[in-house]
């Protein structure tokens, strides 16, 4: 097994893939920008090194940095976490070269299935609906604008790389296609420095679908059962929960072996999440695949009883996935609520600052992943989740008043936070009883605080 894991990440994601080291006996390298010299991951890791000032593109995601770290600290592999260079393939590259093990899949699958449009393409000669859509990818608006024309309007503009909601829009009309366009690729240029992007068919109305995968380099794959992922805002999710209790038992295998066939269509080795969308007449399209760890990776673990992350640290060693399909068993329901430092009253605008107050919720079926505490200052220059509560219960509905009594006993004072958004959705009779879609959030909470 590995004997030193570098951590090329920050929050509550570095906190949880050092509690699995620690209980695997893999010593653990922190890595911190000059803002997260105070986060809780530089102090559990058993060393710890600042890679750069504050800014990402200077620290998180310089990676002659985070390759110097490893080879200082003589780190033999690196986990990313999600986001940051979690799916850049030139930082893979750069580990290769240096002799350090990517926790996490080949270039090769970066580049098809992180590319879009590639990825597109391959599903389509694998046999997996997609969503109908551009056949190639491109930067130019009025080029696109004649694609959208011919796939039919709305239509969902989206960033070739990367994901997390960035790079995307939905257009309604063609009048407002090439301002949209210019914006979704300008946001995308920043955040993945790739201006590339392709269309899709917009579904009105359907349900985020993903199923969470595992594959070893031995070709065993297998599936984890679904997450439902359909409460978003602005393209990112919320909350999340599995299973998705909507769905019937025909429908779950068949996304199932799709997801597995998928996988299969790019030799897929590591942990990862096939996206799909599933309409109103249960029709499901394959959208992405996540060649990572996802943020809600932990409804998974709760419902399955699988360390995702010790699992993931094993196929990367090269060991056989000791799991076979039929040892995956659901038991249970779990719900996931994002804890973000914003103010709901002020647009959800970003609320850094000191917590003065913190006192995280407790009892059976809790989990709480996130790396705050009492006097932490939550530098304003990162993503504003600061950490997730995750719930288990027997069923949907033990699940959901379980959730409400862990956000009743959560206190964060100093900051503005979407605590009390998140209990709206809980409380909302429509989301109680399931009638939910990627649109609930603007369509049905917001209207009703009209």
């Amino acid at each position: 097994m590995f004997r030193k894991i570098l951590i090329a990440n920050r929050g509550e994601i570095a906190v949880r893939i050092i509690r699995t080291c620690k209980e695997m006996g893999i010593k653990t390298v922190a890595v911190y920008s000059e803002a997260d010299e105070d986060s809780i991951h530089v102090h559990m890791a058993d060393e710890a090194i600042c890679v750069g000032p504050a800014p990402s593109n200077k620290s998180y995601l310089y990676i002659d940095n985070i390759i110097s770290a490893a080879l200082v600290t003589k780190a033999d592999a690196i986990h990313p976490g999600y986001g940051f260079l979690s799916e850049d393939k030139d930082f893979v590259d750069a580990c290769i070269k240096n002799n350090i093990k990517f926790i996490g899949p080949d270039k090769k699958h970066l580049e098809i299935m992180g590319d879009k449009a590639q990825a597109r393409k391959t599903m389509i000669e694998a046999g997996i609906p997609v969503v109908p859509g551009s056949k190639e990818a491109t930067n130019e608006a009025y080029k696109g604008l004649q694609m959208a024309k011919e796939i039919g309007f709305p239509i969902m503009i989206k960033a070739s790389s990367g994901g997390g909601g960035r790079g995307m829009r939905i257009v309604h009309t063609e009048d407002e296609f090439i301002t949209k366009f210019n914006m979704a690729k300008s946001e995308s240029m920043a955040a993945f420095n790739d201006d590339m992007m392709y269309l899709e068919k917009f579904i009105e109305s359907p349900r985020h679908i993903e199923f969470q995968i595992l594959a070893d380099s031995y070709g065993n794959i297998i599936h984890l059962g679904e997450r439902d992922c359909s409460l978003q805002r602005r393209n990112q999710k919320i909350l999340e929960e599995a299973p998705c209790s909507v769905i019937n038992e025909d429908l779950r295998r068949k996304m199932g072996e799709a997801a597995i066939r998928a996988a299969k269509a790019v030799n897929y080795v590591s942990a990862g999440t096939i996206e799909f969308l599933v309409d109103k007449d249960n029709n499901f399209y394959f959208i992405e695949m996540n060649t990572r760890i996802q943020v809600e990776h932990p409804v998974t673990e709760l419902i399955t009883g699988v360390d995702l992350i010790k699992e993931q640290i094993k196929i990367a060693y090269g060991e056989k996935l000791n799991l076979l399909q039929e040892d995956i068993r659901i038991n249970g329901h779990s719900i996931e609520c994002r804890i973000n430092a914003e103010d709901p009253e002020k647009n959800f605008m970003p609320s850094p600052g000191k917590i003065l107050k913190y006192f995280p919720p407790g009892g059976y079926g809790i989990r709480v992943d996130s790396h705050i505490y009492e006097d932490y200052i939550i530098p304003p220059n990162y993503d504003s989740m600061i950490g997730k509560v995750i719930v288990w219960g027997a069923n949907r509905n033990e699940a959901i008043n379980r959730m409400k009594r862990a956000l009743d006993e959560l206190v964060i004072i100093g900051i503005k936070t979407n605590v009390d958004f998140q209990k709206e959705i809980l409380n909302n009779e429509k989301f109680i009883q399931n009638k939910v879609d990627t649109s609930f959030i603007e369509k049905v909470l917001f209207s009703e605080n009209k």
